[in-house]
């Protein structure tokens, strides 16, 4: 594998995020609007296990004072809830509520409208070869993952 390779995908994916990305996730239940940011931190918890403010923070790269302000919104929202930890009585458990699940699992990180009129700006053969290479690298990514790549990378290890 060559730099000029990974040149590639690190100029092109952006370029497909910018054009695609969704700016906003819309409550179907609430009409409200949540901000890509938001979702994102709903995207990060679960109904059932719980996760520290603090982990998440860390885990989004963000202070835990801004992430505190985050939850708090979420929470003003009904989308999170903080729960006492029942193995620590000290610690506090953020938890989705059931519209924070219902926000996350209608949460998608591309717009499927602008990810189909771009698709469109291809033929059908170039569209086939673009499905295909993604395709490929999805397999890996998840292949790195089963293999522990991506923890042992993050904590500064070789990969």
């Amino acid at each position: 594998m060559s730099r000029a390779e990974v040149e590639t995908v690190l100029r092109c994916y952006p370029r497909i995020y910018f054009a695609c990305h969704r700016r906003h996730v819309r409550d179907e239940q609430s009409q409200k609007h949540l901000s890509a940011h938001q979702a994102t931190v709903l995207d990060h918890l679960d109904e059932v296990e719980g996760t520290s403010l603090l982990a998440l923070a860390r885990h989004m790269g963000v202070t835990a004072s801004t992430m505190s302000l985050m939850v708090d919104r979420l929470e003003r929202g009904g989308y999170v809830r903080r729960e006492r930890s029942p193995a620590d009585g000290r610690r506090v458990d953020l938890r989705l509520t059931p519209a924070g699940a219902g926000i996350k699992k209608q949460q998608k990180v591309l717009e499927p409208e602008l990810i189909a009129a771009m698709l469109q700006r291809l033929d059908e053969t170039r569209r086939q070869q673009a499905l295909h290479g993604l395709e490929l690298l999805a397999e890996a990514a998840g292949e790195m993952i089963a293999a522990g790549d991506l923890q042992r990378f993050l904590k500064g290890g070789a990969a």
